[in-house]
């Protein structure tokens, strides 16, 4: 028995040591990436020194990263003064693991949404990179699109997600998952060993009770359509209930919708907006959604507005939901040229 503990050169205390060290890291870093500060910043971010040097024309920098024996490239969509990017610089990028994957595996080419700087696309387009981020309704920033040796589009991230999720991104793609299965299939093997037991969903009274007849299809609603798909267990779905909808003046706003609770993870029967029967699983996995919480916001007529499916704080969601009350969908469905054309 005595060998069997000390076998390797560790004992087993000193194992149960590390992983409970290691949990305890893992459980305060959590709590950092979800509670952090969205409004915009004072200080312009700065790229690291490793991202791509480009000169803006995608065809080179693939070549070049083919030539450099990697699996393709990144490109990068972000704004200067984004908070969520300075998460994914500092806090991702921050660990060594994570900086020293993506650099052997991948270039980023950083891209400013903003500017009118030109650059050329994989397909041999000259636009503004302006353009460019319009074109790929890089709604939230930082979005990063992950292209394969050939300029296949492997993978889309929307907004920031933890390092848990990041890393999981960049081996789905480099080791080629993509190929054979989706993103949010490929996330539920690996956590199918480590799934905790079930827990309960955090209740709030604006939640309209099963069953659920999203229906909107023959018959309107009389108010714009919310959607949490949310899971026990879920650190991320406890972070939005107990801060940004605790918020008087979102929860004022939230007050204005139909809102319907949904585990993504359930077999819960429903009918989605558009008049289809299904669950809660099954719909959740034909939206591809892979994080929760997730908010899908639908028009009166059941058809998707936008959608939340990556962390987000109070600034974000604030302006989001901004977009729906005010019905700047209805003339500009791009969230993103909305933002600009109305002053956010």
């Amino acid at each position: 028995m005595t060998d069997l503990l000390t076998k390797g050169g560790i004992t087993l205390c000193a194992f149960l040591l590390v992983i409970l060290y290691s949990t305890a890291q893992a459980i305060e870093s959590e709590e950092d990436v979800f509670a952090f500060d969205d409004f915009p910043l004072e200080e312009l971010l700065q790229y690291p020194d490793w991202f791509k040097k480009s000169f803006l024309d995608l065809p080179d920098d693939m070549q070049e990263a083919v030539d450099d024996g990697k699996k393709g490239i990144i490109v990068y969509f972000g704004q200067r003064r984004c908070a969520y990017c300075k998460m994914l610089l500092d806090t991702n990028f921050g660990l060594s693991d994570i900086t020293t994957y993506t650099r052997r595996h991948f270039d980023i080419i950083p891209i400013d949404i903003w500017s009118t700087e030109e650059l050329t696309t994989l397909d041999g387009t000259t636009l503004s990179q302006r353009e460019f981020s319009l074109q790929e309704k890089t709604n939230f920033t930082p979005s990063l699109i992950f292209y394969d040796k050939g300029g296949r589009e492997a993978l889309r991230l929307r907004g920031y997600y933890p390092p848990y999720q990041f890393r999981a991104a960049l081996e789905y793609v480099a080791d080629d998952h993509y190929q054979r299965e989706t993103f949010p299939d490929y996330l539920a093997r690996g956590e199918s060993g480590t799934a905790f037991e079930p827990g309960d969903l955090n209740e709030e009274e604006f939640f309209i009770p099963p069953p659920h007849n999203l229906d909107r299809s023959r018959f309107p609603g009389q108010r714009p359509l919310v959607v949490f798909f949310e899971q026990g267990n879920c650190h991320a779905c406890d972070v939005l209930h107990g801060q940004p909808l605790r918020d008087p003046a979102i929860l004022k706003l939230v007050m204005g919708f139909d809102n319907v609770q949904l585990d993504i993870r359930s077999d819960t029967p429903l009918i989605t907006p558009d008049g289809k029967k299904t669950t809660a699983r099954e719909w959740a996995k034909k939206l591809g959604l892979f994080y929760t919480p997730s908010l899908l916001f639908f028009d009166e007529l059941g058809n998707e507005i936008i959608r939340v499916d990556s962390v987000v704080r109070f600034y974000r969601l604030r302006k989001v939901i901004n977009y729906i009350t005010s019905r700047g969908y209805q003339t500009e469905p791009n969230y993103q040229r909305w933002r600009v054309n109305s002053g956010f």
